[in-house]
């Protein structure tokens, strides 16, 4: 485990963060260059992440691509360094094989709603993930029933597109999804 003695005590800029010994035991972030650390996902998080991308790349032309847990640059000054669930960028730019993402490299983040991260994902990030342009923005809540909140950036405030069960018609980029939220969690 590593010695939390060791880690920075004062605001990172981007040479601190990249000059960070990596760790992946631990989920790090930065938030207005302060480290913060968020909780591993449990089994049907994880499972819900993946089986959303592969929902989304089933749908999206092959232009696009869905990843889950990069790193996305949001602000350089102060630092604030996230990692959405899943985001959707062009296939260009994930085939480059990029170290992390700019905000403005995304079409959609996505995070999905866990224990300790509910207020962080519904107040924080909605508002970061807006300051910083990304166009599109999803709540996945996993618990019964499954419940997707997707919001769209108009003239740079979040405004609220659908808030669906079941399944849900949705577009990205332009494009139209459709994701049978349950399916997400369920074996």
């Amino acid at each position: 485990m590593t010695d939390a003695l060791s880690w920075p005590r004062h605001q990172l800029t981007l040479p601190d963060w990249e000059a960070l010994p990596e760790d992946e035991t631990l989920r790090l972030e930065v938030v207005e260059g302060m480290l913060v650390m968020a909780a591993q996902p449990y089994s049907l998080h994880q499972r819900a992440e993946r089986r959303l991308v592969n929902a989304l790349e089933a749908d999206l032309p092959t232009t696009f691509s869905g990843l889950h847990e990069v790193e996305v640059l949001l602000a350089e000054e102060p630092l604030t360094i996230r990692v959405p669930d899943v985001v959707v960028a062009s296939t260009d730019l994930v085939d480059s094989n990029p170290h992390r993402y700019r905000a403005a490299d995304l079409h959609l983040a996505v995070e999905i709603l866990s224990d300790g991260s509910r207020r962080v994902d519904r107040v924080l990030k909605f508002s970061e993930y807006a300051d910083a342009g990304v166009p599109q923005y999803w709540i996945l809540d996993l618990d019964a029933p499954t419940t997707l909140t997707a919001y769209v950036l108009v003239d740079g405030d979040y405004e609220l597109v659908a808030e669906a069960t079941g399944t849900v018609d949705l577009t990205v980029a332009g494009h139209p999804v459709s994701l049978d939220l349950e399916s997400l969690t369920r074996r």
